[in-house]
């Protein structure tokens, strides 16, 4: 139940951070204002706490391997030719659920270079591999060190809140 929990704790975190990078590219770089970047009301945008596991979940082995060509370790490019790829398809995935389950999806790459249907597109695509990149190289083992150094109580009680609050943001939404 502990591991449950910690990645709870993660997928929260992720889905957080997302909302905020979502958040600071409408504000900041595109100037549109501020409106909520997520499906839910909450500040988390749940397909980049999903995507974090996932990368999690298929990446670390790479991560820790050491392969070389000649004396130059390339693993850090494969691991982020890996994340590249899998956030696209995340995306790709994330869009047609949205489309299916609301009838639109929430962004438009079609005035990006090499989009398909304006649902993915390059540029997003490199910029998910640099954020991943920080993830699994920067974010994640200070995450692991301060959910670990949690007491038990206290990362039982924390997840159950974000839980309970993560789930009735859910309820609300499909009660709309």
């Amino acid at each position: 139940m502990k591991k449950v929990q910690e990645y709870f704790l993660y997928f929260m975190l992720y889905s957080f951070i997302g909302w905020c990078y979502e958040v600071f590219l409408e504000v900041v770089v595109y100037r549109w204002g501020f409106s909520n970047r997520g499906v839910l009301f909450g500040p988390y945008c749940v397909v980049y706490g999903f995507g974090a596991l996932i990368l999690m979940a298929s990446l670390n082995w790479l991560k820790k391997r050491k392969i070389y060509v000649g004396r130059i370790s390339i693993t850090p490019v494969l691991v982020f030719a890996g994340i590249v790829a899998i956030t696209t398809l995340v995306e790709l995935a994330a869009s047609y659920i949205m489309e299916f389950t609301q009838g639109e999806w929430m962004w438009d790459y079609t005035r990006f270079s090499f989009n398909f249907q304006g649902r993915i597109a390059l540029n997003p695509s490199i910029r998910f591999g640099i954020g991943g990149m920080v993830i699994l190289y920067l974010l994640q083992p200070l995450f692991e060190k301060g959910v670990r150094r949690l007491p038990d109580k206290v990362r039982t009680v924390l997840a159950v809140i974000l839980a309970v609050i993560l789930a009735a943001d859910v309820i609300r939404l499909l009660a709309a």
